[in-house]
């Protein structure tokens, strides 16, 4: 079978890839940044350097594959999708034209990344609130741009199944981090951000470090390893709707302060800076669904995988052999 992973150079795209090439697939490789800026590179590969949003090219990517995973669309941390959000929502073309080259080209299945951020905003206006179920979708309310690109393709992959037969597969992420993605440049998530801003306050020797809002808004966050196995979970059953794909340990970011300034043995103060993105107040998964169905959760703790991510961004900061494609805006 031949696999297309689209985003490919991106962070889930790159790990999925190595994945699916340590099992022996062939894999076909789109993403729309120029190859020396991709996380991953893998050579043996045919890489497709396009911008998936025209329709040619996607019809040009798909002939002759059996399976595609989606993970190609614009975004990034609270700072990006907040102050960019006509850009995240043109990523709407991306899926729309993927889907239609399915049709066109007899993709067999086709998978979506879709986000928590579609879920309903009056869910998460407390911290520590409930993970939230499948259902807490609708009625729809999600977080203004990215959010309603990602529920809206959602809905794109259900008709193509309905109308076309076409066998979709959604998930669902909670916060992903981990080695090998973005950490600096204003496109990184928090996990990143703050073990990128502790590390660097532990070699300049400061003692203070800014964090956005007041450090009480709670998230829950999957490190990567788990964010493949769950994806590959959901790719091979038989299930069609979409699927919470994250970790139910929800944490504050000043407790994840605290667990990074542990791991790094230094100690800082924080400036909060009320003024800047924040995002919904708390959000966490609830996993019952893909636990009945398929057995399955995250399994590493968030402090484990904050270790290997800390130790990773600070062998890239003091080596800068791949800094800057991990650190673009």
């Amino acid at each position: 079978m031949k696999y297309l992973v689209c985003g490919a150079g991106g962070f889930i795209g790159g790990h999925l890839v190595k994945n699916l090439m340590d099992e022996g697939h062939e894999v076909i490789c789109a993403d729309i940044k120029p190859l020396q800026y991709w996380f991953q590179i893998f050579e043996e590969n045919l890489n497709y350097s396009l911008d998936l949003k025209s329709y040619d090219n996607c019809i040009k990517v798909t002939k002759n594959v059996d399976y595609i995973y989606n993970m190609a669309c614009n975004m990034g941390g609270m700072g990006f999708i907040e102050n960019n959000k006509a850009e995240c929502m043109l990523s709407v073309l991306i899926n729309t034209n993927l889907l239609r080259a399915c049709i066109k080209n007899s993709v067999q299945k086709y998978f979506y990344s879709s986000s928590a951020c579609v879920y309903n905003g009056l869910k998460q206006k407390e911290t520590f609130v409930p993970g939230l179920k499948e259902e807490d979708a609708y009625p729809a309310d999600p977080e203004d741009g990215y959010g309603w690109e990602k529920l809206f393709s959602e809905r794109m992959c259900r008709h193509f199944k309905e109308d076309f037969g076409l066998e979709t597969r959604v998930v669902r992420y909670h916060n992903v981090y981990g080695p090998l993605g973005t950490y600096d440049g204003g496109r990184e998530k928090a996990p990143a951000a703050i073990c990128r801003k502790i590390a660097e306050a532990k070699m300049k020797k400061l003692k203070e470090i800014e964090v956005w809002g007041d450090g009480e808004q709670t998230r829950s966050f999957m490190y990567i390893t788990d964010c493949i196995e769950g994806t590959k979970n959901i790719f091979n059953s038989k299930f069609n709707e979409p699927y919470n794909v994250g970790s139910s340990e929800q944490v504050s970011i000043n407790q994840m302060i605290e667990m990074i300034e542990e791991i790094a043995d230094y100690k800082i103060s924080k400036k909060y800076l009320l003024d800047k993105p924040k995002g919904v107040r708390g959000r966490s998964s609830d996993n019952t669904k893909i636990i009945k169905d398929l057995n399955w959760s995250p399994k590493l703790p968030l402090k484990d995988g904050l270790k290997l991510t800390y130790n990773w961004i600070c062998n890239e900061m003091n080596s800068g052999e791949n800094s800057l494609k991990f650190r673009r805006s």
